[in-house]
């Protein structure tokens, strides 16, 4: 802990901060709050209440009301501090408001209805985490369902796009032959094709090989990434040539020298391209949705939808779902984030 410590205060000046030591520290402290404040107001906001999440102004942490249960009332009352003309202050309770006005009582003379102006009153809040946003959200929501097919597309999706994105960039990066370079420009070329100017297309092939409602159809058609075959080209143009022809001298295949060579010396940028793979697949919503219209098929992205209708959006279980739905890809990414410097940083080097 000492160290970790040291490290985060330590500076460039002798004994005290610099110029540079304070503008690294505004930069970093920005950066931070900028990345993780998103995610800190959406895992907070997904303790909520429905009431909560539309007050203004918005507060960070979850408030709830506080009630109390009146006799001759059948629903709890919310609790309110009231300050009247005289200076007093007092806790009532309110029955109803009507217009500007609150119709209040006392929980411990529930027969006087007292009536006070609206500004008069201030609500009296705790710190209350509502649970039953992921309670009601799974119980709602078939989360295993949805979970297993998310699980299956993204795992069969990624390993689909590490085979074939490392063997279209074995062949670019390790063979000469007529054309090379130009497969290659024209495989970075799609980059620049919008996503909504192949959907149609798509979906049309899908539809005539029968994969509509079928998980094949969001599993292969995005196999090859003009990314990752990018990416791993780079990183294997970095192997030396010698190792290969060593290889071939002793009599090894070239599905040989791709699995027990390649593929280990490649493995950094695999790492990151699985990363890429699994983030990408994870979080795809528009072509499970084009694809999928029967329930049981649906990723967990496609079944949040379900909370969203015409005329009302269910944001304390949308936003207590999501929660749920990053914490597998959160586990992932911090499992193989080691990779990811290495793997970027090496790439395209000779």
């Amino acid at each position: 802990m000492s160290t970790i410590l040291a490290f985060l205060t330590r500076t460039r000046g002798k004994k005290r901060l610099s110029f540079a030591d304070f503008l690294t520290y505004l930069y970093l402290t920005l950066g931070t709050i900028l990345m993780f404040g998103p995610i800190i107001w959406l895992v907070l906001s997904s303790f909520k209440t429905p009431t909560g999440l539309i007050r203004f102004p918005p507060t960070i942490l979850p408030y709830r009301q506080e009630t109390i249960t009146v006799a001759g009332y059948d629903d709890p009352l919310e609790l309110y501090s009231v300050t009247f003309d005289d200076g007093t202050v007092r806790q009532l309770a309110q029955v109803r408001r009507v217009g500007i006005e609150a119709q209040m009582i006392d929980p411990s003379a529930p027969d006087e209805i007292i009536r006070v102006n609206i500004d008069q009153r201030e609500p009296i809040e705790n710190v209350s985490f509502a649970l039953e946003n992921y309670t009601e959200g799974i119980s709602r929501f078939n989360f295993g369902r949805y979970l297993w097919n998310s699980v299956v597309v993204t795992v069969l999706a990624t390993i689909l796009t590490l085979i074939v994105n490392s063997m279209a960039a074995f062949a670019l990066s390790k063979y000469q032959f007529r054309g090379k370079n130009a497969i290659f420009f024209v495989t970075l070329s799609t980059l620049m094709v919008p996503l909504s100017v192949i959907l149609i297309p798509v979906f049309l092939v899908i539809t005539q090989i029968g994969w509509n409602n079928n998980l094949l159809g969001i599993i292969v058609p995005g196999a090859a990434t003009p990314t990752g075959v990018f990416l791993l080209r780079q990183y294997m143009l970095t192997i030396p040539d010698e190792l290969l022809d060593s290889a071939r001298i002793d009599g090894a295949s070239e599905w040989r020298i791709y699995l027990q060579i390649i593929l280990p010396l490649a493995r950094p940028a695999l790492a990151v391209l699985a990363i890429f793979s699994i983030m990408w697949r994870w979080n795809d919503f528009l072509w499970p949705l084009i694809v999928l219209s029967r329930t049981e098929y649906f990723t967990l992205q496609v079944g949040l939808n379900s909370f969203q209708g015409e005329l009302q959006v269910q944001w304390n279980l949308i936003l207590a779902m999501t929660v749920l739905t990053l914490l597998p890809i959160t586990a992932v990414f911090a499992f193989l984030q080691k990779y990811i410097t290495t793997g970027i940083a090496t790439t395209g080097m000779k």
